[in-house]
């Protein structure tokens, strides 16, 4: 299945769209060989760290990648789409299947100029985003408290210290209360990674940083991370919480490991844990890097969840997509029952398909509101 999927770009790309242009023969040897390494990125980047998800390539490399790989993927929709319309105005004028050449053209230049411009909207350090949350139950000494999320970084060869070092600025610069980290923080190991994450032992905010891992943080040695990001000053939450006060009342922010960390060997979520021993009465955040369990925390009493992984689907279209592997959760805000889930649409993206149209990254800057009725 994998192959199939794998070959039909390259099949519609190379046989349908490159081989019936007006080049020399040479040219398209050339064209169709550089299709190929370029649809090959993944398997490049395995080779250059052993990972598919750390390509170690130059930053002008990987988003070189990262441009071709996506105008493939557009490439093979609108050649597609051009097909199709072709074989039905042949059957409908009954003459021969013919797509114009200008057909073409238009159909490669919109790939590569679609695919440019994804490739620009995910590489920015975004803005910051201002949401608003009535939390039940919430004391008049928490309203307008102010708590900001990252999420879905992916420090790597694409996003690297430099690129991280804006979004700490930025971040530090919005004057929150509190800093929160759901997740995916990294592609490649600690030792790959150590420059490029330092930056962000400089977060601060009054009420500290806290953090849990996502998905990708088992990919690379998940104990060295947590203890390496544990020594930049962010209090990893394993399956805890943490109260903050203020004026006698309290906020718990719980934390619970990833989905996936059974798969890997590690603890996996456990919100009951999570939520042991929290002073009775005081509203819940809780902070899980996947949506997908979402329902079960409204049942237990959560006022709001902060996820992200889903990077908001990156494209338009895809995301509906992606919210079906994520029981419905893909972007922005959901409330269920008295709990809102809000799920970001990430501050960096995974290095292996960074695209964004329709789906801007975010710096969530959260505006917590007591229930005054």
């Amino acid at each position: 299945m994998r192959l199939v999927v794998f070959s039909l770009p390259l099949l519609v790309v190379i046989l349908n769209w490159l081989w019936p242009l007006p080049l020399p023969l040479g040219l398209k040897g050339l064209a169709a060989a550089l299709v190929v390494v370029a649809a090959l990125y993944h398997y490049w980047s395995r080779l250059s760290s052993g990972s598919v998800f750390a390509p170690e390539f130059p930053r002008p490399v990987v988003i070189l990648f990262n441009w071709a790989f996506g105008a493939i993927a557009f490439l093979t929709l609108f050649q597609i789409a051009l097909d199709l319309e072709a074989l039905l105005v042949a059957l409908v004028m009954w003459q021969p299947v013919h797509i114009p050449l200008a057909a073409r053209m238009v159909a490669g230049g919109l790939a590569g100029v679609l695919s440019a411009i994804g490739v620009a909207n995910a590489l920015r350090v975004p803005p910051v985003k201002d949401v608003s949350v009535t939390i039940p139950g919430l004391s008049p000494a928490f309203d307008g408290y102010r708590l900001i999320q990252l999420t879905d970084m992916h420090i790597s060869q694409l996003f690297p210290a430099r690129w991280a070092r804006a979004v700490v600025e930025r971040t530090n610069a919005a004057g929150a209360d509190l800093i929160v980290v759901t997740g995916d923080f990294i592609d490649g190991s600690v030792a790959m990674r150590r420059a490029d994450v330092a930056p962000l032992a400089y977060l601060h905010a009054p009420d500290g940083v806290l953090a849990v891992p996502g998905n990708h943080e088992y990919f690379f040695d998940y104990t060295d991370w947590m203890r390496h990001l544990s020594e930049l000053g962010l209090h990893m939450l394993l399956n805890r919480h943490t109260v903050i006060t203020r004026a006698g009342a309290r906020l718990v922010i719980a934390g619970v490991t990833d989905r996936s960390a059974p798969g890997h060997g590690q603890a996996g979520p456990d919100l009951a844990a999570a939520l042991a021993g929290r002073p009775a009465g005081a509203p819940v955040v809780l902070l899980d890097h996947q949506p997908g369990d979402a329902r079960a925390a409204a049942r237990s009493g959560v006022s709001l969840q902060l996820s992200g992984h889903t990077h908001g689907g990156m494209i338009l279209g895809l995301d509906r997509l992606v919210a079906r592997g994520n029981n419905g959760f893909v972007s922005g805000r959901y409330d269920l029952g008295a709990m809102t889930l809000y799920v970001s649409n990430g501050t960096g993206l995974w290095p292996g398909f960074a695209l964004r149209l329709g789906r801007p990254s975010e710096i969530t800057r959260f505006h917590l509101r007591a229930d005054k009725v």
